[in-house]
């Protein structure tokens, strides 16, 4: 799926249009009626009182719908215009005649004395500002956004919530309405997907209101929203005249003293992921931890609590480093000479990015399409500082084109930084907020290079999977017990979840 920028989307607009012969009345009317059958579906005729809050572009075009929509089907709906300039859209002078033609004229708001009074018990209906925002707001209008904010009603925002911009940061919070929840049209928002506006919405969905899928597909967007559909085409099925080589060979390098968990973690990844071969390379203290935790892994061993020589024998064909490594001085010589020696595919992670960020120039050494998976606090190591959300994914944009490098960025919406193409990721919940998640990451995007998938797309891949074992785990489980051990447990559900099987257990109870 597609994630468009305000200025694609006006001219994915324009463009449906213009194919489907109608007007842009025509498609306001379709939208507002989506939005419309959604409030329906779910309120039933309910007798709730929805406030319909309309600014005088198309966003209150689409709120005017919307309202009229309600009141024609008998709901208890209060329609306000929310009249913060003189420009008015064509389409919501239509909207609005057509409005006063079927109801009450709508509550023009001037100021503040003309709020309505707001019960919590209520729903309010943002259709004050949309996606093409691009100034600050001030004035009553800023003044009426605090109040319903301060209300604590639920409100439902059309297409943006208010005050939020679609292309830049925010400066002044006070200034974005707070959405329970946000129907946004035809794709997702980027805007959406950024920490830095997690207090602006709590749920979206996507709505489809038909715009030309060719148009946008035209358009070449690069930045993605990773779902089922785009997961199904990068899964490789097995070949019945396969055998262990045919899957290649992971070497997990890393642990310390006291953190033989984290390169146990992953190299059980690796594994469970369907890599033909895995070894692990890790200090003296954790031969007997892996020998007898994980059987079907081979184990070397270099110094006694910490990696120091990096002389292992295995013939890898991919090398995932960093989780529990360190960075002891004889750790960090090491790891330099292995870096420049190094000639095979590399997934880093952890302690092997810390590394890197101490001696940045080990970033020319690293091969094409080195795999990095850092979360916020390790890129800031590596790129430096950031001014917002939107500056930050610039910048690890151009670190990975410099550097010819994939980014795996950790964190809700974990997203795959290819050069100037981004892919952010749908699936995973608070439940991966735990010791060890990362480290079965790593060796979830190992296990998959190792089987010769093109590594931007392992990256794509096994963050889809990492999320979706989260996803299905909380059919069954809470957040608070789910460990990254779980991650693996429910990993085969996952990727039977491409294809709507049910898992193996079921089938057994069955018969």
């Amino acid at each position: 799926m597609y994630i468009l920028s305000p200025q694609q989307i006006a001219k994915a607009d324009k463009a449906t249009i213009k194919k489907n012969g109608i007007t842009s009345i025509d498609l306001m009317e379709q939208v507002g009626t989506l939005c419309f059958q959604w409030l329906h579906s779910r309120l039933q005729g309910q007798n709730i009182k929805i406030h319909v809050f309309c600014g005088i572009g198309n966003n209150g075009g689409d709120g005017l719908v919307i309202a009229r929509h309600l009141h024609q089907n008998g709901y208890n709906v209060n329609c306000y215009i929310v009249n913060f300039g003189d420009k008015r859209s064509i389409e919501f002078l239509t909207n609005y005649n057509l409005f006063k033609e079927i109801a009450e004229w709508p509550l023009v708001i001037n100021h503040e004395n003309d709020f309505p009074e707001i019960s919590f018990e209520d729903i309010v209906v943002d259709a004050i500002f949309g996606i093409g925002l691009t100034r600050k707001i001030g004035g009553f209008t800023k003044k009426l956004i605090q109040y319903i904010n301060n209300t604590k009603v639920f409100t439902l925002a059309i297409d943006f919530p208010s005050g939020l911009f679609g292309d830049k940061s925010v400066s002044k919070k006070e200034t974005v309405l707070r959405a329970e929840h946000t129907l946004t049209f035809q794709t997702p928002k980027l805007a959406f997907l950024l920490p830095e506006n997690k207090n602006y919405m709590n749920t979206w969905e996507v709505i489809d209101i038909g715009l030309d899928e060719d148009y946008i597909e035209s358009l070449n967007p690069k930045i993605h929203f990773i779902t089922k559909n785009e997961i199904i085409p990068i899964y490789k099925p097995r070949n019945k005249w396969a055998h262990k080589g045919t899957y290649g060979h992971s070497l997990i390098i890393g642990g310390s003293f006291g953190k033989i968990g984290a390169v146990s973690l992953a190299t059980k990844a690796a594994l469970k992921i369907g890599s033909g071969l895995v070894s692990a390379y890790v200090p003296k203290c954790g031969y007997t931890i892996l020998q007898i935790s994980i059987p079907e892994a081979m184990v070397e061993v270099d110094d006694d609590s910490i990696l120091t020589y990096y002389n292992y024998k295995t013939k890898a064909t991919v090398v995932g480093i960093g989780p529990g490594m360190g960075t002891a001085e004889k750790t960090a010589l090491g790891f330099e000479k292995f870096i420049k020696e190094n000639k095979l595919p590399l997934v880093i992670d952890a302690d092997g990015i810390n590394l890197l960020s101490q001696n940045k120039d080990l970033l020319s050494y690293l091969p094409k399409n080195t795999i990095l998976t850092p979360h916020e606090k390790e890129l800031e190591r590596l790129i430096g500082a950031w001014e917002n959300d939107y500056d930050k994914l610039n910048k690890t944009s151009k670190f990975s084109k410099d550097n010819e490098v994939i980014v795996v960025l950790k964190g809700t919406y974990t997203v795959v930084i290819d050069c100037e193409m981004m892919y952010f990721n749908s699936t995973g919940n608070p439940a991966l907020a735990t010791a060890g998640s990362g480290d079965v990451l790593t060796g979830l995007i190992t296990g998959l290079v190792a089987q010769d998938y093109e590594p931007k797309y392992a990256a794509i891949f096994a963050v889809y999977l990492h999320g979706k074992t989260a996803d299905i785990a909380l059919q069954e489980t809470a957040y608070e017990t789910f460990t990254a051990s779980s991650i693996l447990d429910y990993l085969p559900d996952a990727i039977l979840d491409l294809f709507n099987i049910e898992d193996s257990k079921e089938k057994n109870e069955d018969s």
